[in-house]
């Protein structure tokens, strides 16, 4: 249960080049890096809620691990897939519907700060988020 919490975002890495490689435009994308987005999770057993506020939207999100859900990125990119846990981390493989390409994304604790790496047609990003 590691992951429970409030976490705000701290600093990304690589966000900006990701961002464009899912096919996101520019001014979007210069806003995303500044969504002064905060996640709160819940985790019981192996059901999560996810709660995403940040500038543009609040989303509540409830996932089972190894149940696939859809879900809609911030871009209003749909996608569909699931999160499973390895470990200490949760490995989340999802499928977009407009073009069946695969975002895989991860978060694990490390150091006391919440780490969120993605990947998409092979460009890699990292967002680290502070506890609050």
């Amino acid at each position: 249960m590691a992951f429970n919490g409030n976490w705000k975002v701290d600093r990304n890495e690589n966000y900006d080049k990701f961002m464009e490689q899912m096919g996101i435009n520019i001014m979007k994308r210069k806003l995303a890096e500044h969504d002064n987005l905060k996640i709160t999770i819940e985790q019981t057993g192996d059901k999560f809620h996810i709660k995403e506020s940040s500038t543009f939207r609040t989303k509540d999100i409830d996932f089972t691990l190894g149940v696939q859900f859809d879900y809609s990125l911030a871009d209003g990119t749909e996608v569909s897939g699931t999160w499973e846990m390895e470990g200490d981390m949760l490995k989340g493989k999802f499928t977009r519907k407009d073009n069946s390409k695969v975002l895989t994304t991860t978060r694990a604790v490390v150091g006391g700060e919440l780490v969120q790496t993605y990947n998409y047609e092979g460009v890699d990003a990292k967002r680290v988020f502070k506890k609050q």
